[in-house]
């Protein structure tokens, strides 16, 4: 977009602060102005002739993006002051405001206290009711168009817009763009069905969703298994993956998730009203372990090398954290207990029939056969604690929880696990065995095997 322009009309641009595909903002300020100021401004000089197109949408969103300043005056929504359009040039003038977006408390390692983030959801969720009785729906509710400061100040912006002021690009304009990720957008939005208020809120409800969890509620590993899932299927508890939400607030996420339009919240006063209702526990954060030490712990075990950060923030919170002393029984061989473990710290000993067969330390699992044994559900092995052991515990219903992605890493790890040591197993036993038959080697002889015709 060339040199940054000194001057726009009547604002002295100061510094940039958010670049897009189309557009950049800058730091402004007006001697009318005792605020700094926000300016986006977009060139349409030495544009190619096919982009003609693209020029004209880009246009037609900064006219509907003044006709909507003119409406909206709510302390949740950053205020547009003027939008300028000349024929090689067009620049909006907004509010300035220093906070950064959601997405920055969407990851398992930033979350926000679950008091903190019910209570920024609450302020989004009347300020789309403000704007809802002005005549306007967002249609692009997600983290990244969504601003909060230290203070926990709150701002929806991008009102109809193409670029997110803090976005680096503008790949994820799920509305305007028609690119990026489906994953905020309402079951009736991707069909492209016509939009009423209760859309927002539907995307509203994975933000809150996202926030409590640090995941999404629907994920998949293609854009088309997204969309099957946001259609079809029923979101997995807040409160199940995050043992600090409340149980009351699976069944406000739930009626927020709703497909069917008519169970949905009506308005966003009546999606705050229930969130304002909410009773939150209250804990002593220095009783428990941070998670960020657990996720510490895990990463570094062999056992998850090929799972994904964002995976083992997930175990971090569906996991089980056990301690035994030494000469604990663990797992008895023949139980139909199906949980498993994985070794934190100590050994433990594999027993069949009282003969040792094993001796596993850190980083090792075991327990995993009554697991991976879809028909009898049988521990093959007694698991017995050698020393003091601190191990992770895994359960069938905390893998319930897991993402696709996270379940089908254990499973590949247990089975390759099971395998490994199956051979190891069956060497042991090769070696107390007499003589094999010596096949003839069909390549080496120059045979050829031949097809018999029924």
């Amino acid at each position: 977009m060339g040199d940054m322009p000194q001057q726009l009309g009547k604002y002295r641009l100061i510094r940039e602060i958010g670049r897009g595909a189309t557009a950049v903002v800058y730091l402004a300020e007006s001697s009318d102005s005792p605020e700094p100021l926000a300016l986006k401004y977009i060139s349409f000089r030495d544009k190619a002739r096919d982009e003609a197109k693209w020029n004209r949408r880009l246009l037609k969103l900064l006219r509907a993006e003044s006709a909507v300043a003119r409406r909206l005056d709510h302390p949740n929504i950053i205020k547009i002051y003027e939008a300028v359009i000349g024929a090689e040039e067009a620049y909006v003038v907004m509010e300035y405001f220093p906070g950064g977006s959601l997405e920055d408390f969407c990851s398992y390692e930033k979350m926000l206290p679950v008091q903190r983030a019910t209570s920024i959801v609450f302020k989004i969720a009347m300020a789309l009711d403000y704007a809802y009785r002005q005549g306007i729906i967002h249609r692009d509710i997600k983290p990244a168009n969504i601003l909060v400061d230290a203070d926990d100040n709150v701002k929806i912006t991008d009102f109809g817009l193409a670029m997110n002021i803090h976005k680096k690009s503008a790949e994820d304009s799920t509305f305007i763009m028609g690119v990026g990720s489906p994953a905020y957008m309402s079951p009736e939005q991707i069909k492209n069905y016509p939009l009423n208020q209760k859309t927002d809120l539907y995307s509203l409800g994975v933000v809150l969703f996202h926030l409590l969890t640090g995941r999404l509620p629907f994920r998949a590993r293609n854009p088309a298994q997204l969309v099957y899932k946001i259609i079809n299927t029923d979101p997995p508890s807040a409160s199940a993956l995050n043992p600090d939400v409340p149980d009351s607030m699976d069944g406000v996420i739930r009626r927020a998730l709703e497909k069917d339009l008519y169970s949905r919240y009506r308005n966003g006063a009546e999606f705050a009203k229930d969130l304002s209702g909410i009773q939150f526990k209250i804990f002593d954060e220095n009783d428990r372990a941070p998670d960020s030490s657990r996720f510490a712990q895990i990463r570094r075990l062999p056992f998850f090398t090929e799972f994904e950060d964002v995976e083992i923030w997930e175990i971090t919170r569906f996991s089980a954290w056990r301690v035994a002393e030494p000469l604990t029984q663990l797992m008895r061989e023949g139980n139909t207990d199906q949980r498993f473990g994985i070794l934190l710290e100590g050994e433990v000993e594999l027993s069949i029939g009282g003969r040792s067969v094993a001796t596993l330390g850190p980083g090792e699992c075991f327990g995993e056969t009554a697991y991976l044994d879809k028909t009898d559900h049988r521990q093959v092995c007694t698991v017995v604690s050698k020393s003091f052991v601190r191990y992770l515990e895994i359960t069938p219903a905390a893998l319930a929880l897991a993402s696709e992605e996270c379940l089908d890493h254990f499973n590949e790890r247990l089975t390759t696990t099971l395998a490994q040591r199956l051979g190891a197993v069956s060497a042991r036993l090769a070696s107390h065995g007499g003589a094999a038959l010596q096949g003839v080697n069909v390549t080496s002889a120059g045979m050829e095997l031949q097809l018999l015709d029924n």
